[in-house]
């Protein structure tokens, strides 16, 4: 099948798949003498498990070790289990951090709770103040080494906007 008919088939933007590609998670698929990548259900699978666990806010990095471990075949599951659970520590920490800006945002709406002219607006007098917690910008780059693994923070989280 070719790229436009994988994309149906999976659901997925021409251009992720593509990126998928480039970042390696994806293998390249044969070209046809026309030039057309043609893609086989194997990678329509790979790419369903991609989509799986960016639905479950892994990062490229913690694919790719999964990808790896699921190639390895040899040994338990042990490693898994551990990225799994550190996955798990993650979206726990974020969800705290979550609640403590809900909390902070709803302190910051409370600054405004009656109709004002903007030049005494709680809310933008507030926000002229600082950041509550500057931390708070910290938590993007969770990977960390597929949290403590081997993996380097460095590697990019973003991929390819859907339209």
């Amino acid at each position: 099948m070719k790229i436009g008919d994988m994309a149906r088939a999976a659901r997925t933007p021409v251009e992720t798949i593509r990126y998928y590609e480039r970042e390696g998670l994806l293998a390249r698929a044969p070209r046809s003498e026309g030039n057309y990548r043609i893609y086989d259900a194997a990678h329509v699978e790979r790419l369903n498990f991609i989509r799986h666990c960016r639905a479950l806010d892994m990062t490229l990095a913690e694919i790719r070790e999964l990808l790896r471990l699921q190639q390895a075949r040899g040994g338990d599951c042990a490693e898994v289990d551990a990225l799994l659970d550190e996955h798990i520590e993650h979206v726990t920490v974020r969800i705290r951090e979550l609640r403590h800006l809900q909390r902070d945002l709803r302190a910051l709406r409370e600054q405004c709770a009656a109709p004002r002219d903007v030049a005494h607006c709680g809310i933008l007098n507030g926000l002229a103040q600082g950041p509550a917690e500057a931390e708070a910008a910290n938590h993007a780059a969770h990977v960390g080494g597929a949290h403590g693994r081997a993996v380097s923070r460095a590697l990019p989280r973003t991929e390819p906007r859907r339209r």
